[in-house]
């Protein structure tokens, strides 16, 4: 799993497609989960591993999916074309797949790591996972510092927009994964595939809004470096493995 986002990344920056942004990121967050596993930081080691490549694989399956030329889900679909124009800010492609990954797949995911009744036993692990995903905040905002020099400007002019900007409803994307997993646990297979179809398209309209233009982002553009192989090398840099262990171990 880990060597698969590795190639893509590398694919990527050879040939300098934005698709690197979010598999950069997210590789940081699956390296980090596995050695908290390792370490024994989860309630249950196994259990947090089949979550971990179940939850992986949704989004390479929609990468390579989408790499083949056929459709993936609408949301993450939105994300994928968004990278084949010059038209957002790293923050914004960024946005789009934690959109597609968080508001979607971890939901799916943790339904059909633990279906039916076994669903609440994993809500200790599942909220952990969440610290991980919720420690993306403070590194988007170091690496974007340095991508786009006009988000270090916004920063220091009006730090709560940014700050809204990076976390975007990251709250309310957890705490909705988990309502989403809990109507998705007793459902049988065909039943789970018609309410993921609905949610997919409800999902993919945020992806809109996260895509939206406007005169932040613009401003942002205006002086946001063009070498995506950088870009992409940057946001797989950083301190986020130092980060990330406390925050696995730190009570829901």
């Amino acid at each position: 799993m880990i060597e698969r986002l590795s190639t893509i990344i590398q694919d990527c920056i050879a040939r300098q497609d934005r698709l690197g942004y979010f598999a950069a990121l997210y590789n940081r967050v699956t390296v980090a989960v596995k050695d908290g596993i390792a370490k024994g930081e989860f309630d249950d080691g196994s259990r947090m591993e089949r979550l971990d490549v179940t939850f992986a694989n949704r989004y390479i399956t929609a990468y390579e999916t989408y790499r083949s030329g056929e459709v993936p889900t609408l949301s993450w679909l939105k994300a994928f074309k968004a990278a084949q124009t010059t038209d957002h800010i790293v923050l914004q492609h960024l946005l789009a797949g934690m959109n597609a990954h968080i508001n979607l797949d971890l939901g799916v995911a943790a339904a059909r790591t633990c279906a039916g009744s076994e669903l609440p036993g994993l809500r200790g692990d599942f909220d952990r996972i969440n610290d991980v995903l919720a420690a993306l905040t403070p590194v988007v905002e170091q690496q974007l510092d340095e991508c786009s020099p006009g988000f270090d400007t916004l920063s220091r002019i009006a730090p709560k927009l940014e700050l809204k900007m990076v976390g975007f409803s990251m709250d309310k994307a957890r705490a909705a994964a988990w309502a989403f997993a809990e109507e998705l646990a007793p459902l049988r297979h065909l039943p789970q595939v018609a309410r993921m179809a609905a949610h997919d398209a409800a999902v993919s309209l945020i992806g809109d809004a996260v895509l939206n233009d406007g005169l932040v982002v613009r401003l942002i553009r205006a002086t946001e470096k063009d070498d995506v192989a950088r870009n992409i090398d940057v946001l797989c840099q950083g301190e986020f493995r130092n980060v990330v262990p406390a925050l696995i171990g730190t009570p829901a």
